[in-house]
C-alpha cells in the first residue's frame, strides 16, 4: 500500500494515513489503500484494538483532494462520496474498538474519518471542521450525520453552516474529542488506550461495542432487548468463564484467550 502503513504491536493494529506532502488528503488511491488495510483488520480477529493516525505532526487528514474532485459528475460525485462513507461504515462497524489519533488538522473527510472511530484522542495542535459549504458542497463521508450524533444538534449545525474549524480544546468541550494531550505523547497515549481495552476479553468488548452502537438506532426497549442478547452471548465463551473465575479466585493478572 503506498498511501497507508499497516502495522501490528501486539494486539493492536495501527493505519497511518501516509500522504503527508499533501496533509494526508484523502484521494481515491488513498481511500482503495485505506479499504485494503480496513480489510486486514476485518480478517485478523486477533486485532483486539486498532489505532487510526496520520503522517507528520501537520495533518491526521486534512480532507479530500480537492483538485481530484473539483470536475467530477453528479454520478460521479455520488460514487465518489459513496465510496468513502462505505469504507468509513465498515471502519463504524470493526469488531474491535478504533482510536483515532489526530495530530493536526482533521477537515472534512479528515473529521467524518475520525468520527467513524469510537474513541477520539487529540493533539494540542488538532484542528477540526467542516468546511465544505465552503467549496459550495456539503460533507459527503457522514459529516451530516455523525457529527449530529456526536455532540449537540445545533452545534453540529453552526459548524456545518458556517465552514467554522475548532482547536483541539474546543473539540473537548463540546464532546467531539476525548481527550486532548501534548504532540508528542499522543500515539504513547492511544496505544496505552489500546492496550487497555486490548487487556480485557475481546469478545465481550466486540459484544459491548455492537450493543451500544445497534442501540443508538434503536428505540429504548427494542435497544434493552439488543443488550440481553449481547449479553447472555457472552455466556457461550471460554473467556466468560475464565474471566469470572479469575474474580472469585482474586486472580488479578489475566490473560484471555478470545475463544
Amino acid at each position: 500500500m503506498e498511501n497507508v502503513l499497516f502495522e501490528k504491536q501486539g494486539h493492536v493494529s495501527i493505519i497511518t494515513i501516509n500522504r503527508p506532502k499533501a496533509l494526508n488528503a484523502l484521494a481515491t488511491a488513498v481511500l482503495k489503500d485505506l479499504e485494503e488495510a480496513v480489510k486486514t483488520v476485518e480478517e485478523d480477529m486477533d486485532t483486539y484494538a486498532l489505532i487510526i493516525t496520520g503522517a507528520g505532526s501537520k495533518s491526521f487528514v486534512a480532507g479530500a483532494d480537492i483538485v481530484e474532485m473539483k470536475d467530477k459528475t453528479v454520478e460521479e460525485a455520488a460514487e465518489y462520496s459513496g465510496y468513502g462513507n462505505s469504507i468509513f461504515r465498515r471502519i463504524e462497524q470493526l469488531h474491535c474498538p478504533v482510536i483515532a489519533a489526530v495530530n493536526g488538522f482533521a477537515l472534512g473527510g479528515g473529521c467524518e474519518l475520525a468520527m467513524s472511530c469510537d474513541i477520539r484522542l487529540a493533539s494540542e495542535n488538532a484542528v477540526f471542521g467542516q468546511p465544505e459549504v465552503g467549496l459550495g458542497i456539503t460533507p459527503g463521508f457522514g459529516g451530516t450525520q455523525r457529527l449530529a450524533r456526536l455532540i449537540p444538534t445545533g452545534i453540529a449545525k453552526e459548524m456545518i453552516y458556517t465552514a467554522r474549524n475548532i482547536k483541539a480544546d474546543k473539540a473537548k468541550e463540546i464532546g467531539l474529542v476525548n481527550d486532548v494531550v501534548a504532540s508528542d505523547d499522543l500515539m504513547a497515549t492511544a496505544m496505552k488506550l489500546a492496550n487497555r481495552i486490548a487487556a480485557n476479553a475481546p469478545i465481550a468488548v466486540a459484544h459491548a461495542k455492537k450493543a451500544i452502537n445497534e442501540g443508538l438506532q434503536q428505540n429504548i426497549d427494542d435497544a434493552v432487548k439488543l443488550e440481553v442478547s449481547e449479553f447472555s452471548e457472552c455466556f457461550k465463551t471460554e473467556d466468560q468463564k475464565y474471566g469470572m473465575e479469575c474474580f472469585v479466585n482474586r486472580v488479578k493478572d489475566k490473560e484471555f484467550k478470545n475463544k
